[in-house]
């Protein structure tokens, strides 16, 4: 488990579950929207973002957290030792989803991207996590199915597993 691949839709406890396995495996932790967004979340442009991806992904151990473009998408898939889908049932992200935009309204996020308010853009946020559950999560699933003898997979389909996973992530 060197180069790790986390994906999965929003509020799902991925970026909580990632800071335990970058721990437990002295892996460098990456999250997708810090190279994504800018200030006031305007939209890293594609050239930009595609090098800042490579760059991770020139590096020998990574651990990188998010989806970003479909085509880093498949980057990350094609160059993953171990892929992790965090896939809870989607009402458990929306819920998560929503505590998460409360509780930025009185600590922040301070593993969000830099200058990017998070309550401000929660129903955006809403809208995102569908599209991502009806239209992205199929072609996902896809992509990683057709890694599966090169990859190690971990499809997380419960808070139970994520819980699990994340107190003995090996």
């Amino acid at each position: 488990m060197t180069r790790v691949m986390v994906i999965g839709n929003a509020g799902g406890g991925k970026s909580t579950m990632c800071r335990a396995l970058s721990s437990a495996h002295a892996l460098p932790y990456f999250a997708v929207d810090k190279i994504q967004w800018k200030p006031n979340w305007v939209l890293t442009p594609d050239p930009e973002f595609t090098n800042a991806h490579e760059a991770l992904l020139s590096q020998e151990r990574w651990l990188i957290d998010g989806y970003g473009y479909w085509s880093s998408v498949e980057r990350r898939i094609s160059e993953a030792d171990t892929i992790i889908f965090v896939d809870h049932p989607i009402w458990i992200h929306y819920w998560w989803a929503t505590k998460r935009q409360i509780k930025s309204l009185v600590v922040g996020r301070p593993d969000g991207p830099e200058g990017c308010p998070m309550f401000p853009v929660t129903i955006r946020l809403y809208r995102m996590m569908w599209w991502l559950h009806r239209e992205m999560r199929p072609k996902l699933i896809a992509a990683i199915e057709a890694r599966r003898d090169a990859a190690r997979i971990i499809h997380i389909r419960s808070p139970k597993q994520l819980a699990e996973f994340a107190a003995n992530p090996v």
